[in-house]
């Protein structure tokens, strides 16, 4: 392949494949180093979103979990439960991630958490607190299902 810049438009695939070789075989100034770079940088960027996606479900049930304790259902329950572990599982995988903006990144997926718990409880999104109320290591504690203060 000569032209990997132009197979990475054509065939995305055979370009990561071919790379991939390249790298193996130690032949770097082959690479298509601006395109790598830039799935690299996105590979970080999916990383983050997924963190935010996951934990912003958490953060929905965890609400809804405060906000409807009459409506409680083992389904919530396996919700919670399920996205903790995936959270646990991206954290051990990806370390780093809890260090990177973590504030801004729980900050981010609390407000999509309140968007999300507001159309599912058909309740005002004024009704849940301006900033997370939970901590990451509350969120993500195995042991901690809120209750509401009066």
């Amino acid at each position: 392949m000569t032209n990997l810049s132009a197979v990475y438009e054509q065939d995305f695939y055979a370009w990561l494949m071919h790379n991939a070789l390249l790298i193996r075989q130690g032949r770097a100034t082959e690479i298509d180093a601006e395109n790598v770079a830039e799935e690299l940088e996105s590979m970080g960027r999916r990383e983050k979103q997924q963190l935010v996606n996951r934990l912003s479900v958490l953060l929905m049930h965890l609400l809804k979990w405060v906000y409807e304790p009459q409506l409680r259902s083992k389904s919530w329950l396996y919700t919670i439960k399920e996205q903790r572990k995936r959270l646990q599982r991206l954290l051990k995988d990806s370390p780093s991630l809890i260090e990177y903006e973590l504030d801004e990144r729980l900050a981010e997926a609390y407000e999509i958490a309140v968007l999300k718990a507001a159309k599912e409880t058909r309740l005002d999104e004024s009704v849940f607190p301006t900033a997370c109320p939970f901590s990451l290591a509350a969120a993500l504690d195995e042991q901690f299902y809120p209750e509401r203060e009066s």
